[in-house]
């Protein structure tokens, strides 16, 4: 689609997005300070369907220092937190209200199919509002007991309690395969806790989070809680996590660079939390009582998202009496799906960009240069766009880059098992421990898999269940900390203890 049929579109998309797009600052839309700009494009045709101010330092100054001072002076910290909570509120619901915009939104920019932008990531964004608004009035201290027989003190009495407060300025940078979904999840809690933010969204997927901070400002953020500076994260992005205003930092992406954010931060010691890539497994059991239904439930756990999910279930690990079994039934579900344009709501779309469409074209040769078998799949679709089709892999094995890296696209690697042991030990034989899937029919054998897997969030029988109150995060290398539920709150507050003399 280029930008002349941006303007067929029949929702206010056709309108907005081929305005210029500006930084939002201290609640004003302003230029670079560079008047630089950069592309965003379509990743179903690779056609310019906006343009962007491409933020750097100077931006990012300009960001954290109004931020700083809607922190110190400004009313968002000091304001009750049910009147906070009714705004936070409020966001959820005016994202419902600009469903069908969004939705349309986030499969133009990123590529995903409209009706699951529709169904999930437009829902989800607004639910996660809602669980945080809820949150506002609940972040509390506690009061301890203290002995009265410290030897300066004999006989004199206390009061003590703890109180949580704000942490001050969060830097936050989100990746582009859930570009609303991952402004969400990263400032429903920062407001609800009454921080103030610079969002750095992905060069890539720049366009929801600028039109989610016009939402934003409507709901009655005020000026200078949120600052969204679009731009590269050699520039914009590495000068936010090591800006030595911000008090935390906050970022969501790959492993690679999750590196390179803790020696940024390293400077003023800010807090950070991480949530990285992953190498999920998905372990299906001889036991399971419809291979059929499996075998949908494993495809759906690695094409969702066109694979660019750092939970996908990338490393398939089946029972050996069903090996074949489960293999053919997923490359028959791979090969029914439709790929092609977001808007045109398929069962798959492209991946975001010419660089990550080469990403995965170059594993999928790895993995064949190897001995890896294409059961089905392993090429390209059309001639412009950036279309993989969905890919099983067959005849690897655990030294194959295809089983140690992250593809971030739509690869599974189908690898057979004798026992539980010999499993469990493959399975978290990985720098990654984000996420993993167990399929049985066996209740004490689901249970026992779950508990044997290093990662941080565990399905049964099911995948890509998500919940704005369950937390979600990873084991080694997947990161530290964890995002959504109530344990995200703990990374955005301070604990102050207070000690009375009575």
């Amino acid at each position: 689609m280029s930008l002349a049929e941006v303007k067929e579109l029949k929702s206010p998309v056709k309108k907005w997005v081929p305005a210029k797009k500006q930084l939002f600052i201290n609640g004003k839309w302003v230029d670079a300070k560079s008047g630089k700009t950069f592309d965003v494009e379509n990743p179903a045709t690779g056609d310019i369907v906006a343009q962007v101010a491409e933020g750097d330092k100077a931006d990012i100054d300009e960001a954290v220092k109004a931020a700083r001072k809607a922190f110190e002076s400004g009313p968002w910290k000091d304001m009750s937190a049910s009147e906070r909570g009714k705004i936070v509120w409020k966001i959820g619901d005016l994202i419902l209200k600009y469903a069908d915009e969004l939705a349309e939104l986030e499969s133009l920019d990123n590529g995903k199919p409209l009706a699951v932008a529709g169904a999930a990531d437009v829902p989800l964004s607004a639910d996660l509002f809602h669980y945080m608004a809820g949150w506002t009035t609940k972040i509390k201290g506690d009061t301890f007991p203290i002995s009265t027989d410290h030897f300066y003190t004999p006989g004199q009495k206390y009061l003590t309690y703890t109180q949580r407060e704000p942490i001050g300025v969060v830097g936050q940078i989100i990746p582009w395969n859930f570009p609303l979904l991952m402004a969400a999840w990263k400032l429903g809690p920062v407001l609800a806790a009454g921080n103030t933010v610079v969002l750095k969204p992905a060069e890539q997927t720049p366009l929801s989070a600028l039109r989610l901070a016009e939402i934003i400002q409507e709901a009655g953020v005020p000026d200078g809680v949120l600052n969204v500076i679009t731009g590269f994260g050699e520039t914009a992005g590495a000068s936010l996590a090591a800006h030595d205003g911000v008090d935390k930092v906050a970022f969501t992406g790959s492993t690679e660079v999750g590196k390179m954010i803790v020696q940024a931060a390293a400077g003023n010691l800010k807090r950070v939390t991480l949530e990285l890539g992953g190498k999920s497994p998905n372990i299906v059991y001889a036991d399971v009582h419809d291979v059929e239904a499996t075998a949908a439930g494993c495809a759906s756990a690695i094409f969702f998202n066109h694979g660019q999910c750092c939970c996908a279930g990338s490393r398939l690990y089946i029972e050996k009496p069903i090996f074949n079994d489960v293999v053919k039934a997923i490359s028959e579900v791979a090969k029914k799906m439709k790929v092609g344009p977001g808007l045109a709501s398929p069962d798959m779309g492209p991946l975001v960009s010419q660089e990550q469409f080469e990403k995965v074209k170059g594993y999928i040769k790895s993995g064949q240069d190897d001995g890896a078998k294409c059961e089905v799949g392993g090429g390209t679709v059309g001639d412009k766009g950036y279309f993989v089709e969905p890919t099983v892999l067959t005849n690897t094995n655990d030294k194959m880059k295809v089983i140690t890296e992250e593809i971030f696209g739509p690869v599974v690697a189908a690898e057979p098992f004798d026992n539980a042991e010999e499993v469990m030990a493959r399975s978290n034989n990985s720098s990654y421990g984000l996420a993993a899937a167990v399929w049985t029919s066996d209740l004490k054998k689901a249970i026992n898999t779950a508990d044997a897997f290093r990662a941080g969030t565990v399905w049964v029988n099911t995948y890509n269940i998500f919940d704005a109150a369950l937390p979600f995060g990873g084991y080694k290398q997947s990161g530290w900390g964890r995002e959504m539920g109530s344990e995200i709150l703990d990374a955005y507050t301070e604990t102050k203890s207070v000690v009375i003399a009575k």
